[in-house]
């Protein structure tokens, strides 16, 4: 995947200066990884850096999937994360959103100053938890095994209020 920054919205391109929707990155984007996430409170920072590098090299993997070149741009965008636990927690989830967000950086936005809201739940072991529509790889992520790591990042802001 080669990614190119771009200084402006899309929507926002100047006449004869569109971008074209050929290599803008083509959110939704979803993936899930098996693994028991990482705290960014770990005092272990090898654990840390390899977890954002697996988060990464998933997300890589999964833009990769749908377009060999991407351009980056600054459209808002809003992220879930839900993690299918194999066991009652322990640490706080929000530890968890960091890492993730930060191993994205570059490779899903050039800055998480885009980030708009972040959905973060666990669910542990005897939770029923309903969806109101499920995805293909929300499934494959549910269906899984625990420990697994469900992203997914959207530009629909839809949960938006109109001014």
């Amino acid at each position: 995947m080669l990614v190119m920054p771009v200084g402006r919205r899309p929507w926002q391109a100047a006449m004869g200066d569109e971008i074209d929707d050929e290599f803008v990155l083509p959110f939704p984007i979803e993936f899930m990884i098996q693994e028991t996430p990482r705290s960014h409170q770990s005092k272990n920072v090898k654990a840390k850096e390899e977890w954002k590098l697996m988060v990464r090299r998933a997300a890589k993997d999964c833009i990769d999937a749908h377009r060999e070149f991407t351009l980056l741009d600054d459209r808002p965008i809003a992220v879930k994360r839900l993690y299918f636990s194999p066991s009652t927690m322990e640490g706080d989830i929000d530890n968890i959103v960091k890492l993730i967000l930060d191993g994205m950086l570059e490779v899903v936005y050039l800055d998480d100053r885009v980030i708009e809201r972040v959905i973060a739940q666990k669910i542990e072991p005897g939770i029923i938890v309903e969806f109101a529509s499920i995805t293909e790889k929300l499934e494959e992520a549910a269906r899984a095994g625990p420990p697994v790591v469900y992203i997914r990042i959207d530009d629909d802001l839809s949960w938006r209020e109109a001014a």
